[in-house]
């Protein structure tokens, strides 16, 4: 899925969007975090106001899936396509591991990422509140 009618403003850096109450989905934002030193990423939870603003831009809400997205110059990207370009970013190893990942069809790759996303409430749990950034991390955030 690649929602680019209108990518995001070169200005922006990139959006990671995800499930704010989901375990896995802020575990997979703690571990960007940490092998993203450049701070190249900022963050909203899907049904932030901002994040919700910024999606109004490039996509209609209701085509949307409910799992992690990026938005960035290139449009709105999901699913597989998302976590490898994210990966490409990172700290070694994940760019050449994104790389290698790219080997594997798309179809696949995304029927993969579909299965854990499908089940990632009842295998990894769900928080009650959405994920509270500390102080040294607010500015990475969206709120």
């Amino acid at each position: 899925m690649n929602h680019a009618p209108r990518p995001a403003a070169e200005h922006e850096p990139p959006l990671v969007l995800f499930d704010g109450y989901c375990n896995l989905c802020n575990g997979a934002v703690q571990f960007i975090i940490a092998r993203d030193p450049r701070a190249h990423f900022r963050f909203a939870a899907l049904d932030a106001p901002a994040a919700v603003a910024r999606l109004a831009r490039v996509a209609p809400r209701t085509a949307l899936p409910d799992s992690v997205l990026l938005l960035d110059g290139d449009g709105l990207h999901a699913r597989s396509e998302a976590a490898l370009r994210i990966a490409r970013q990172l700290t070694s190893p994940w760019p050449l591991l994104a790389g290698f990942a790219r080997l594997v069809p798309r179809v696949v790759r995304d029927l993969v990422y579909d299965l854990v996303a499908r089940n990632r409430l009842r295998w990894f749990g769900r928080r009650d509140a959405c994920m509270v950034p500390t102080p040294g991390l607010q500015s990475r955030f969206l709120s």
